[in-house]
């Protein structure tokens, strides 16, 4: 049985997404992306949009989230972008305590470093990249490329301000993989043999 939980951090239009679901579905364990989302929007009544705008937060000023926001962030206690942060790591952790899963992003690495969580990053070149949402991405910027930097940017600054770490760097993972080096699929069986001899290792 895999008792493992492994996060998956990846660059905009790696395909790490493609992978982590492969990954659950070769497992036979959950696979947590967007579903994080729903979840937490449920537990704290707070909208989805709000998560998913919360991620986009670059500034993390109260002013920038009463302008984002409204006044629902409030002018006392912890801007809502951080309340939003803390209500999905709950979830995440949530997630996590139920057994062996895949989670995609969100700072899980960081959030269940205490856990027994193998940490992956998936990179991709920027052409790749490019081809990669042009085909799979529902994304409609004029300049994927710089739409795609701006997101990496954007996800950095997300991860660098809620963790002491740093995003994308080599020394926070168990294991990173260029994705165009072997492909979505070998990257899936490099990523399962990691998670069983990381398995055996354990015993």
């Amino acid at each position: 049985m895999i008792n493992s939980v492994i996060t998956i951090s990846r660059q905009y239009g790696s395909g790490g997404r493609f992978v982590a679901r492969k990954l659950a579905e070769k497992l036979g364990i959950p696979f947590y992306d967007n579903e994080i989302i729903t979840m937490a929007a449920k537990e704290s009544g707070y909208a989805e949009n709000l998560f998913e705008k919360a991620e986009q937060v670059s500034t993390h000023s109260l002013l920038y989230s009463l302008s984002m926001f409204g006044t629902a962030a409030g002018v006392y206690g912890l801007p809502l972008s951080d309340k939003v942060f803390l209500i999905q790591s709950d979830i995440i952790k949530e997630c996590a305590a139920k057994g062996p899963c895949v989670i995609v992003g969100r700072c899980s690495d960081y959030v269940l470093k205490e856990q027994n969580n193998l940490i992956n990053f998936l990179y991709s070149d920027i052409e790749s990249r490019v081809k990669r949402v042009q085909k799979y991405y529902d994304n409609d910027a004029k300049d994927l490329r710089a739409d795609i930097e701006r997101r990496d940017k954007k996800r950095a600054t997300y991860y660098n301000y809620y963790t002491t770490q740093r995003w994308g760097d080599i020394e926070n993972y168990h294991l990173s993989i260029h994705t165009d080096a072997v492909g979505i699929d070998s990257c899936v069986d490099i990523l399962e043999a990691f998670v069983k001899a990381h398995e055996r290792e354990a015993l």
